[in-house]
């Protein structure tokens, strides 16, 4: 496989200290990483720093062979990095249509399409177009983040806890899709505390402790109740 975002000695501290530590890892193209850990293991400024939302140093930080490194978010964003942060974050008062027409450039009719393709994606948004997104479940909410993100047509799809609040048959519904979304060519990595719902759906699972790798293992095979990786996640 293509390998679509590869990162070399990531680093994030606050305050002096780091909390993502020279941590170096590669996502292939069609492909979904677990990014799993234990709380304040450093996942979520990872995946900030990735993203370019936080100060950050690395050796490289690439997407499709192009070095981002110390370019902005929205240089990045072009790049082809598609982000779901934690909480979702949707705009409320938009309409499903509208939240996912914003993230879209181009002419009338080329937003329209890729909305429609957006909405065929995620058939539980189609019915809900017209609603306001406040409106929406929270799984329906994540769904059009997603669908938001996936709307500027990424290479690299980076998400933060997207099962966090939901009821377990509506994450498994956001994750099918996910799974759906690398199948298609992206490359996803997905952040998550619940372990044995990523290892569902990933290739290839990597766990940070106290901001490093401490482990890589293909997913297929890996449970949740893995004597390592169960250490790990405590």
């Amino acid at each position: 496989m293509t390998t679509t975002l590869e990162i070399e000695g990531l680093t994030v501290a606050y305050g002096g200290a780091p909390v993502v530590d020279g941590v170096s890892l590669a996502v292939p193209a069609g492909s979904v990483v677990a990014l799993l850990g234990a709380n304040g293991a450093g996942k979520s400024s990872l995946m900030r720093a990735v993203m370019g939302l936080v100060p950050s140093t690395a050796r490289r930080l690439a997407v499709d062979g192009r070095d981002l490194a110390g370019h902005p978010p929205e240089r990045r964003a072009d790049a082809g990095l598609g982000y779901v942060p934690e909480g979702r974050r949707v705009f409320a008062g938009l309409t499903v249509r509208e939240n996912i027409e914003v993230a879209v450039d181009g002419a009338a009719g080329a937003r329209a399409a890729r909305v429609a393709e957006m909405l065929e994606l995620f058939p539980d948004l189609a019915a809900k177009a017209g609603e306001r997104a406040w409106r929406l479940s929270g799984g329906q909410q994540q769904m059009l983040a997603i669908a938001r993100a996936l709307a500027r047509r990424p290479s690299v799809l980076l998400l933060d806890e997207p099962s966090l609040g939901l009821a377990p048959l509506i994450a498994a519904a956001v994750f099918a899709r996910l799974r759906a979304v690398a199948e298609s060519g992206v490359a996803v990595l997905l952040a998550e505390q619940n372990a044995a719902r990523a290892l569902a759906i990933a290739d290839t699972a990597i766990v940070l402790a106290h901001g490093r790798v401490a482990l890589v293992r293909p997913a297929a095979g890996l449970s949740a109740d893995d004597e390592a990786l169960a250490a790990l996640l405590a």
